[in-house]
């Protein structure tokens, strides 16, 4: 029997295929270190609570899961929408984020060792934190040079253009500083160890004065330029990243350095993390206030849910780990008390910033190309973190 012949369809275009990643950026990853950071501050709370603990190793469960579900939709992302990708490269506004991905693996690496080695075991959380860690190392040295290198050559950025999300890339080698102590006691004794802890001693130091020059260019934007567009505003908490993961790092190092570098040096480093975090975290203090102003201002002038939303997570959950370093290494009850309030405030914001997540996915609208924000320069979206 003939039959007539069927017109043959056209090639699907990059631009049709799995368009519900078109724009998905790397913002999203912070999902994952806002949810991860969840479970590694709850672990260190100063108080018992019956079943905290089986619950922080949940969410960091739910965080591993996150990056995986991450991890394969932002490869679909680069595979067929390229064009897309290379876009957010060349964006001012949305380069930055490449340093979340650096900081979604080494927090979940970070967690698998604090809390993940109560269902996986030590061996496996082990290896898990090796690969992660090793990986979000590299990518976050990679961004903090790369992005940095894009602004200068690439991007088109006037003065007015100076934003917090300008640290994501500079904050991850500060990441990587806090959490690679945790695997300090399960390398051979002697060079490996001290190899590896002098390394995140040398990774505080590149975060630490990128930081420390970045910052008075946000700060100076800040006090001449105005208040942030509303839908930019809570990315003002994005500033708590490098200071608490500087007084959580500055802590886990002087618990590790005691039989890991002489004596002295040993220390030094009980000495830096009390001396160096006790004015930081006063700083942070001073910036969270500073930060919960602005976004009540902006709430008030009708600021809705975006994805800058995550900014009250991660950041404030480095200023909980930092809090608990100073509390080790102090024993004042104050950053007891001051711990398990700002970790209210990490639960609060995290239950807040998830929920109108999923609804945002489900009904698609985070899904959708981005929108200009309002009185912004126009590479500025409010599809941002």
């Amino acid at each position: 029997m003939v039959t007539a012949a069927q017109p043959l369809s056209p090639p699907a275009t990059p631009n049709r295929r799995v368009p519900a990643v078109r724009h998905l950026g790397p913002n999203w990853y912070a999902c994952v270190m806002g949810t991860a950071i969840v479970g590694t501050a709850g672990a260190a709370l100063p108080w018992h609570v019956p079943g905290l603990r089986a619950v922080c190793t949940t969410v960091w469960a739910l965080s591993l899961l996150l990056l995986v579900v991450l991890l394969v939709a932002r490869a679909l992302h680069w595979t067929h929408h390229r064009d897309q990708a290379r876009a957010h490269l060349l964006d001012p506004a949305a380069a930055p984020f490449y340093g979340c991905l650096s900081m979604a693996l080494l927090a979940v690496g970070g967690g698998a060792l604090t809390v993940g080695r109560d269902w996986i075991g030590t061996s496996a959380a082990v290896a898990l934190d090796t690969v992660l860690f090793t990986a979000g190392t590299v990518i976050g040295l990679a961004a903090a040079v790369a992005v940095p290198y894009l602004m200068a050559v690439r991007h088109r950025i006037e003065p007015g253009q100076a934003s917090p999300v300008w640290l994501l890339p500079l904050v991850a080698p500060m990441v990587s500083a806090a959490v690679g102590p945790l695997l300090v006691p399960h390398l051979p004794a002697g060079q490996p160890r001290e190899t590896l802890l002098l390394a995140c001693v040398a990774m505080f130091g590149v975060s630490l004065l990128a930081t420390l020059v970045t910052l008075p260019v946000i700060f100076g934007r800040l006090l001449t330029g105005g208040p942030l567009p509303l839908a930019l505003t809570p990315s003002l908490f994005l500033v708590l990243g490098p200071l608490g993961q500087s007084t959580t790092a500055a802590g886990k190092f002087a618990d590790v350095a005691p039989g890991v570098v002489p004596g002295p040096y040993a220390e030094g480093f009980g000495v830096l993390a009390v001396l160096y975090g006790v004015p930081v975290m006063g700083f942070a203090l001073m910036w969270l206030c500073l930060a919960t102003a602005h976004v009540v201002r902006a709430r008030r002038e009708g600021m809705g849910f975006s994805m800058t939303w995550w900014s009250f997570t991660f950041p404030v959950g480095t200023c909980v780990t930092g809090s608990e370093a100073l509390a080790r290494h102090t024993g004042l009850a104050v950053y007891d008390g001051l711990t398990v309030v700002l970790y209210a405030v990490l639960v609060a914001a995290w239950a807040v910033a998830a929920v109108h997540t999923a609804r945002g996915v489900v009904s698609g609208a985070l899904l959708a190309g981005p929108r200009p924000v309002p009185g912004a320069h126009r590479s500025v979206t409010a599809r941002t973190t």
